[in-house]
């Protein structure tokens, strides 16, 4: 493992650690990781556009799509690169 993957998830292990597992699911793909990080790239092309439509509104309500966007998207990527293949089971549910 390369020394900026671990610093990374050093940096990120508060997040990780919820969905860190030592099981690995029986019916882990690597397509469930892809799948993971197109869905949280997804997520945070959306939250881009939600920003801008918060901007062209001026309400700060509308910031709250944004934020939830974000976070999800922003979550998703750091699993999906950074977590084991028991974190991205239990992100899809796997037993």
């Amino acid at each position: 493992m390369g020394f900026m993957k671990k610093l990374f998830i050093k940096i990120f292990w508060p997040i990780l650690k919820f969905f860190e597992t030592d099981q690995v699911p029986a019916n882990y793909k690597k397509s469930h990781r892809i799948a993971l990080n197109v869905l949280g790239g997804l997520f945070l092309f959306l939250s881009l556009g939600s920003s801008l439509a918060a901007v062209y509104s001026g309400q700060l309500g509308a910031l709250i799509p944004v934020v939830v966007f974000f976070c999800v998207g922003f979550v998703a990527v750091v699993v999906g690169v950074l977590g084991s293949k028991g974190a991205v089971g239990k992100i899809w549910g796997s037993k």
